[in-house]
């Protein structure tokens, strides 16, 4: 059998039955392609491998995880609260792209960052001295952490969104696929 036939038979299987009659060959790699679920838990759509840097440094606490609501129009929490260290703390934008707001939303300063194939990332509270616009490439500081979001005093909240649907940002800097156990040699 093919190798990327193995992999792909692999993934779909459940981890209790996934099993091989083969070693697998020394080019395997578990960073190659696997299937995930969206914001509204439709299966099929294509988990990418982390290639994000953190927004903050060092590696932040998720103080809150991303829980999407089943339905747009529900409450629920469509990203994750980061913390950030100490108020002050340098936002940094996770993958190249350009500024596509910079603003007040409600009464939070909210950047967003369009990093093309439709995805965008937005932060907030963070205050920035950059326009829309601007283009910024990865670990570049994009503003400063404020207080007031989690009811610490240093906290951030990051949401992606992938065209309208949001998705959980720490697929972009995280190894979130399940685990799945593979023999080490061929049959007994």
């Amino acid at each position: 059998m093919k190798p990327s036939l193995l992999l792909a038979a692999l993934l779909l299987l459940p981890a209790s039955v996934a099993s091989t009659t083969q070693p697998l060959p020394s080019s395997f790699s578990p960073a190659v392609h696997a299937a995930g679920t969206t914001a509204a838990g439709d299966a099929g759509a294509a988990v990418p491998a982390p290639s994000w840097q953190w927004p903050l440094a060092p590696r932040p606490k998720v103080l809150r995880n991303f829980d999407p609501p089943p339905k747009p129009w529900l409450s629920g929490h469509r990203g994750v609260d980061l913390g950030a260290g100490y108020d002050g703390a340098p936002v940094t934008s996770p993958a190249a792209g350009t500024v596509s707001f910079v603003g007040v939303v409600v009464d939070r300063p909210v950047i967003t960052i369009d990093h093309g194939n439709g995805l965008r990332s937005s932060f907030e509270p963070v205050e920035s001295t950059l326009a829309a616009g601007n283009p910024v490439a990865a670990g570049q500081v994009i503003g400063t952490a404020l207080p007031g979001h989690c009811g610490v005093s240093a906290c951030i909240h990051w949401g992606v969104r992938r065209g309208e649907d949001y998705v959980n940002p720490l697929q972009f800097v995280m190894d979130l696929r399940p685990s799945i156990l593979l023999p080490l040699d061929g049959p007994p």
